[in-house]
């Protein structure tokens, strides 16, 4: 093993400065999984809640409901943030990112009801979503396969959706 040239100083330093990088680069990624974890709650928490109380004309009485998407989001983010994936890569509880799916999918009956039987299902459906998303179930990261899957999945709704806005 060949000896460095540098003298002890410039080495200590060398080594002092490669520590503080790697202490900062361990600050950017807790940094980087909070900020996802806020992006989650907005995305998936956030939005949902609003849409559904827009959807609802803002009526109070659909504040517990949307009270339960914000505050099981939050659980399920607070959960993930501590433990993170089961040992064999799974998820504890539905993730999340699969909330919008469903929900895109129920929105597309939307036009089978009158307003406020399909509020009802909205509601039902995000309530049951929430229950699922604590529930102490398995499910698997969205990776390999299940990416492709996905990427068909939002083209084929967004195609209908489309058809759907075209058609009038």
């Amino acid at each position: 093993m060949k000896e460095s040239n540098l003298p002890p100083s410039h080495q200590y330093q060398i080594i002092a400065f490669a520590r503080r990088m790697k202490q900062r680069a361990e600050i950017f990624s807790l940094f980087g999984q909070q900020l996802d974890s806020m992006i989650d709650i907005i995305n998936f928490g956030v939005c949902p809640a609003v849409f559904l109380l827009s959807y609802g004309q803002f009526s109070f009485i659909l504040l517990p409901v949307a009270f339960c998407i914000l505050a099981s989001n939050a659980l399920r983010l607070s959960y993930f943030n501590l433990f993170g994936l089961m040992d064999d890569g799974y998820y504890m509880g539905l993730s999340l990112d699969n909330n919008i799916l469903v929900f895109a999918f129920v929105f597309l009956f939307e036009s089978l009801f009158s307003p406020f039987v399909f509020l009802i299902i909205l509601s039902a459906m995000f309530l049951v979503l929430a229950l699922l998303n604590l529930a102490p179930i398995p499910t698997p990261k969205y990776q390999g396969k299940w990416f492709y899957l996905i990427v068909a999945y939002v083209i084929i709704l967004t195609l209908i959706y489309c058809q759907n806005f075209m058609a009038g």
